[in-house]
């Protein structure tokens, strides 16, 4: 044990904690408004985005911009048209919204699929969308997205608070956007989820403070783990979130005192 780098790990947590500081918030919000799997469909289009354009090389195409800005454009841009597409369906159909939100999902992976069908990496970079890097992340990456972060969490808490579907749906695909790139399809979903529903039984402020408790405990016991057993840290974080979830509901008595100011917006 006292071989290992753990100071490897610096950098993973501080992502995680990054995702955590926006997820949070958003994933309780998730919750109430019943369209659970939004953010899994929107980071599968924004994958799907980022696929497009690693095939196009678009960094070649855009010699100003700095390296991978370009897969990060056409990520945010593919997010932000699904962000639009959703909006659209919850006005048109919102008795079978999450059906909707179901088949955006299925058809970005399957479209992300086909797109890689012939590429030679193609089955590595379909698992490197989906379960992240989350082990290699290096301390430059995180500047940008923390910035990102500050700035989202300000409109969040911010004089409007009250989001409208569409200002919701295209913060969120800003926000997963970025996420995506840093851990991964399947990281991005869990941190949103596990936190929220592991603190069903809080209200309020309270409920925010544990479920950032609750996501900083899955990362940090699910990269310590990964490290120690020489597991992929992004799935293994995964699996300690939702367990943490799950512990969270059988052990958390319900919150009944009076709620300390919204929830989430």
């Amino acid at each position: 044990m006292d071989t290992l780098d753990w100071p490897l790990l610096i950098a993973p947590f501080a992502a995680g904690l990054l995702v955590l500081a926006t997820h949070v918030v958003l994933g309780i919000d998730v919750l109430r408004r019943g369209i659970i799997f939004i953010d899994l469909a929107i980071a599968q289009v924004a994958a799907l985005g980022a696929i497009a354009a690693s095939l196009t090389d678009l960094d070649t195409l855009f010699h100003d911009l700095p390296h991978g800005m370009g897969a990060q454009l056409a990520a945010a841009l593919a997010a932000g048209t699904g962000a639009l597409l959703l909006t659209e369906c919850e006005r048109r159909w919102p008795d079978i919204q999450e059906a909707l939100i179901g088949l955006v999902f299925v058809f970005a992976a399957a479209a992300g699929i086909l797109l890689l069908a012939h590429h030679p990496h193609g089955g590595e970079h379909l698992r490197d969308l989906l379960a992240g890097q989350l082990l290699w992340v290096s301390g430059s990456a995180l500047w940008p997205v923390a910035l990102l972060y500050a700035t989202v969490l300000a409109l969040w808490f911010g004089p409007a608070q009250r989001w409208s579907r569409l200002g919701f749906y295209l913060l969120f695909a800003v926000t997963v956007t970025a996420s995506v790139q840093l851990v991964g399809v399947l990281l991005v979903f869990t941190s949103l989820i596990a936190p929220a529903v592991a603190t069903q039984a809080f209200r309020g402020k309270r409920r925010i403070v544990v479920a950032y408790l609750v996501g900083a405990a899955g990362y940090a016991i699910g990269l310590a783990l990964s490290l120690y057993v020489d597991l992929p840290a992004g799935a293994t974080v995964v699996c300690c979130l939702c367990l943490l979830a799950l512990a969270g509901l059988i052990f958390f008595r319900p919150d009944t005192g009076k709620s300390h100011g919204a929830e989430a917006h």
